[in-house]
């Protein structure tokens, strides 16, 4: 039997519902599980909040242990004195219960029972949501093939979202500005803390202009390891499909990749080299049947989505290129090359070559890496 040392029970109050939402999303003892558990075996959060121990062991599947926790913290919690607390950081939050509450992620088992967000909502078309994720320690390769693949979404009501982690986490949200998308990002830690540090600008971009961050998490909550996997539904829970960019065997990329079928959503891969250790998860997801994307309209046909198409210009006739320009291009088409190569196949003089790869470079189609090789960016 749980034990309430002298039996103290919390009396009802006139406290608007959300004050008790916000303080069990406080106690960092018990999960998003555990307070929907309460909530739909008491259909009230405020009677689930106030509920006593003989109440509890009526609830099947109830863990002994989180109620006893509960039970002990919420003695000493002062519910008024929490919500202030992320009323003073500025930070907005969606209940289970808020109409505003994304309906995507309703439906997903073990939804989290508030959402604390940071940026404008009404930025986001939730109609149309698009789940990135890929390794930390992505490849070129990979960063690349997804520049390609999104920059054929420019400019449409479609919502990239991801987990604001280093490597293709960050290449997808910056490509989603890029490319005039808007982007969610989904944090593994309250929003005390930036992690990593590195994209500080990132989250700063989102919150100002470009999209809205979400967390789980109160905002003391510190971005500990196992807080990232539980973070991992959340992206493919917001999402009506995943695109994988690239995942190793073992990787977090692919428990998102698992969460998304789990879900009953479309699960979508970038094909990559057969010899990159982090593309060995991607052919194990399209062996089991993830649909292999290449282009944008890869996407668009999964998930049925009909977005409104820019002109369907060639690039000559868009970025005005010049004959020399072009042929120098169509060079860079399938990989990078360096200067002699270059020269060899356009059959051009030193002198014109080079006015030719500083007019595109300065245009922005291509790219100088690793010295004097070239590579193609659009």
């Amino acid at each position: 039997m749980l034990k309430d040392k002298n039996n103290i029970i919390p009396p009802f109050s006139d406290l608007p519902s959300d004050r008790y939402w916000i303080a069990f999303s406080s106690i960092e003892s018990i999960d998003s599980a555990f307070i929907m558990r309460l909530y739909n075996y008491f259909g009230d959060i405020e009677a689930a909040y106030n509920a006593n121990e003989r109440e509890f062991e009526n609830i099947d599947g109830l863990s002994v242990k989180k109620a006893q926790n509960f039970v002990e913290a919420r003695k000493n919690l002062d519910i008024e004195k929490v919500f202030n607390e992320v009323e003073k950081r500025s930070i907005g939050f969606l209940t289970f219960e808020d109409e505003n509450y994304p309906q995507m992620l309703k439906e997903i088992y073990n939804p989290p029972a508030v959402l604390y967000y940071k940026g404008d909502l009404n930025r986001i078309n939730f109609d149309k949501t698009l789940a990135v994720v890929g390794s930390r320690k992505s490849s070129t390769y990979a960063k690349d093939a997804l520049k390609l693949i999104l920059s054929g979404l420019k400019n449409t009501d479609i919502t990239i979202v991801s987990g604001l982690a280093a490597g293709i986490d960050t290449a997808a949200h910056n490509l989603a500005i890029e490319f005039g998308l808007k982007t969610v990002g989904v944090i593994a830690s309250g929003f005390d803390y930036t992690y990593p540090a590195s994209n500080k600008k990132l989250y700063e971009d989102l919150e100002r202009e470009h999209g809205v961050i979400f967390s789980e998490y109160y905002p003391t909550f510190e971005p500990l390891k196992y807080r990232f996997p539980q973070r991992n539904r959340i992206v493919s829970g917001l999402s009506y499909g995943t695109l994988v960019a690239e995942a190793s065997l073992k990787s977090g990329a692919l428990i998102t990749a698992n969460l998304t079928l789990e879900q009953g959503r479309e699960l979508m891969c970038i094909p990559g080299m057969i010899t990159n250790p982090n593309t060995q998860g991607i052919y194990k997801l399209l062996k089991n049947g993830a649909t292999l994307v290449t282009e944008a309209n890869d996407i668009l046909n999964t998930l049925d989505w009909e977005v409104q198409k820019q002109q369907n210009l060639d690039l000559k006739s868009t970025l005005e290129l010049s004959e020399d320009e072009t042929k120098v291009l169509s060079h860079l088409e399938v990989e990078e090359k360096n200067f002699d190569e270059l020269q060899t196949l356009t059959n051009m003089d030193v002198e014109t070559l080079l006015t030719n790869l500083t007019l595109l470079e300065l245009k922005g189609i291509i790219k100088k890496i690793d010295g004097d090789r070239y590579k193609r960016e659009v």
